[in-house]
């Protein structure tokens, strides 16, 4: 028997590899490759594998991303599980447009401004960054250093080069 607390999570399998996506039964709190650096980031309680709504909603989002799609995010229940600024950055991450890309040091100017500040350590940035627990959805993988070559994607710098080729090809459509 479950109970109110219990986290639920069901498994996706990407072009990419195996992914699993964990609701805490109010939203969806994680999205992860199986083998990605800090996988499960904040997560210290068992998981409970079955079917649910929450789940399958991210499923349906990632199959239409998968098909060359942009679906939107509104229609996803997402709880950001973070500090105040890790928070910040990944709001900042789901503003990235599909197919676009954007740079480490633009993201800490951004915040810097939003904090009534003269300037923000972009290292600060790419710290949030790499701890985004939901992969895909809020897409980390279009962030690249200043000098235009990919660096730090948790689910590992090849999946972020297929991602960003991917959305390439797939931005006519949208």
């Amino acid at each position: 028997m479950m109970n109110k607390n219990d986290l639920l999570g069901m498994t996706y399998i990407s072009p990419l590899g195996e992914m699993l996506i964990i609701s805490d039964q109010q939203s969806v709190i994680g999205i992860y490759f199986i083998d990605q650096k800090y996988f499960k980031y904040h997560i210290e309680t068992p998981i409970i594998m079955i079917d649910n709504p929450l789940c399958e909603d991210v499923i349906r989002w990632l199959d239409e991303y998968f098909k060359g799609g942009n679906p939107d995010l509104n229609n996803l229940k997402l709880n950001f599980n973070g500090t105040i600024f890790q928070k910040d950055v990944w709001q900042e991450l789901s503003n990235i447009p599909y197919g676009q890309t954007t740079t480490y040091g633009q993201i800490a100017k951004a915040l810097a401004l939003k904090y009534g500040k003269t300037k923000m350590s972009s290292r600060a940035v790419g710290s949030a960054i790499s701890k985004n627990p939901l992969s895909i959805v809020i897409p980390c993988h279009r962030v690249i250093a200043s000098d235009g070559k990919l660096t730090g994607y948790a689910g590992g710098i090849e999946r972020k080069r297929w991602l960003l080729k991917f959305e390439e090809e797939h931005t006519h459509k949208n």
